[in-house]
C-alpha cells in the first residue's frame, strides 16, 4: 500500500511558522508604535495643562544669541534654525578631524608596539596606558586649562614662520580663493578617481601575473601630479592671506579658537589609545606563519608589516574601529565643558530662551543618531570590500 504523502500546510495558516512569526511581529510594532503614541500625546496634553508651549515652530524665530565660531556667518537676528545648523557644523569639523588625527596617531602607536626597539614600544605601551586610563572630560579641561593659562597673551604670541599661537588660539596662513583655486579642486578630484581605477588595475594584474606594483607610491604620486595640473591650469594661483600682528590682536588669515584646540587635542589623543590597543590586537591575530613566509621572501620588518600583516590584520580592525569613530563623535558633546558652541551648547541656548527643552533634545537625538549611523554605513561598506571573499 502506498504511503500517505503529508499535506502540505498553507503559507497564511496558523500552523504555518513564517505565518504566525509575521503575525507577531506586526503585533509587536503595533504595540511599540501605541505605546510611543501613549507617550507623546500624554506628554502633549500635560504640557498644554501647564501652559508650556510646544513645537518646532520656534525655529523660524529670531535666535536672538551670537556664536563666537562658526564656519560660516551667523548673527542674532538670524533664526535658531541656522544656529542649529552652525552647532552641526561645529560638531562635524570637530567630528571629522578628530577621526583623522586619532587614526593616525592609534595606527603608530599600535604598529610601535612591535617594534624591536624596546624604547619605542616602551613609548607606546606608555601612552595607551596614561590616556585610555584617564576620563575623557578631564583630558578636555586639562588641555583647555594649559592653552588658556600657559601659552603667552593676547599681543605676546608666540610666532613660528607666518604661524602665531597665544591664548587667542592657532593663526595660520590661508589660500585666497580664486577661480584658480576651483581648478585645484577639480584637478584632485579627477587624480582621486585615476588612483582608485590604478588600484583596481594593480590588484587585478597582481592576481593574474604574481607580479607586484605600487599599491600606495603611484597612486599618490597620481594625485598630486592631476592636483598641480588643474593649479596650473587655473592659472597658478599663489596668494595667501597671512596672518599678522595687529594693534590688539593678530588679523588676517585663518584661526583656530582654544576651545576647538582643547576639544580636537583632547578628543584625539582619548581616542588614539583605544585604537593603538585595536591595531595592536589585529596585527596580533595574524598567524605567525604569514611573518615567516614574509621572512622566506626575504622582507624586512617594515615591508613585512606594511605589504603582509596590516592588509591581512584590517579585516579584524575594521568592526572595532568603528566603534572608536562612534565614540568619538559622541564624545564630543562634552565640548559644552569648555565652551566649544557645538550643537549641544545651541540646543542649550536655545531651551534655556525657548523653553522647548523636550524639541531641543529631539533635535540632539537626531543629530548624533544620523552622525552614528551614517559613520556605521561608511565603515560597514569599506569593511565589506576588505573582507575576504570565497571563490
Amino acid at each position: 500500500m502506498a504511503a500517505k504523502r503529508p499535506r502540505a500546510r498553507n503559507a497564511w495558516s496558523w500552523r504555518s511558522r513564517a505565518f504566525r512569526g509575521l503575525v507577531y511581529q506586526v503585533v509587536a510594532a503595533a504595540a511599540i508604535a501605541a505605546l510611543a503614541w501613549f507617550l507623546w500625546s500624554n506628554t502633549l496634553h500635560n504640557m498644554r495643562v501647564r501652559g508650556i508651549q510646544s513645537g518646532f515652530d520656534f525655529l523660524g524665530q529670531q535666535a536672538g544669541f551670537t556664536i563666537g565660531e562658526s564656519l560660516f556667518p551667523f548673527d542674532s537676528a538670524e533664526s535658531y534654525l541656522k544656529g542649529f545648523a552652525v552647532g552641526l557644523s561645529n560638531t562635524l569639523r570637530v567630528a571629522v578631524a578628530g577621526i583623522v588625527l586619532a587614526t593616525v596617531i592609534g595606527t603608530l602607536v599600535g604598529v610601535g608596539r612591535f617594534s624591536r626597539n624596546l624604547l619605542v614600544r616602551s613609548l607606546c605601551a606608555g601612552y595607551v596606558e596614561c590616556f585610555r586610563n584617564i576620563p575623557v572630560l578631564l583630558q578636555l579641561l586639562v588641555w583647555y586649562l594649559v592653552l588658556t593659562e600657559f601659552l603667552p597673551g593676547v599681543g605676546e604670541e608666540w610666532k613660528a614662520g607666518p604661524f602665531f599661537l597665544s591664548k587667542g588660539g592657532l593663526n595660520f596662513p590661508v589660500p585666497v580663493w580664486s577661480p584658480g583655486q576651483a581648478w585645484s579642486v577639480a584637478g584632485l578630484g579627477v587624480g582621486l578617481l585615476l588612483a582608485w581605477g590604478y588600484r583596481r588595475w594593480a590588484r587585478r594584474r597582481f592576481e593574474d601575473t604574481g607580479k607586484p606594483r605600487s599599491m600606495f607610491w603611484t597612486p599618490l604620486a597620481i594625485v598630486v601630479l592631476a592636483t598641480l595640473v588643474g593649479w596650473t591650469l587655473g592659472g597658478a594661483p599663489t596668494a595667501l592671506d597671512v596672518p599678522r600682528k595687529g594693534e590688539f590682536a593678530v588679523e588676517n588669515g585663518g584661526a583656530l579658537t582654544p576651545e576647538f584646540l582643547a576639544l580636537w587635542l583632547g578628543l584625539s589623543l582619548y581616542t588614539a589609545a583605544f585604537i593603538a590597543e585595536v591595531v595592536r590586537s589585529g596585527i596580533a591575530a595574524v598567524p605567525q606563519g604569514q611573518s615567516e613566509a614574509a621572512a622566506a621572501l626575504g622582507l624586512d620588518h617594515r615591508m613585512e608589516i606594511r605589504l603582509v600583516l596590516v592588509p591581512q590584520a584590517l579585516r579584524v580592525i575594521i568592526p572595532p574601529l568603528t566603534n572608536q569613530y562612534l565614540n568619538l563623535t559622541k564624545n564630543s558633546s562634552l565640548a559644552v565643558a569648555i565652551g566649544y558652541p557645538d550643537v549641544v551648547s545651541i540646543a542649550n541656548t536655545s531651551m534655556n530662551q525657548t523653553g522647548r527643552a523636550v524639541e531641543c533634545i529631539a533635535i540632539i537625538m537626531v543629530v548624533y543618531l544620523t552622525l552614528s549611523l551614517g559613520t556605521s554605513a561608511l565603515m560597514n561598506w569599506y569593511n565589506a570590500r576588505v573582507a575576504i571573499k570565497e571563490r
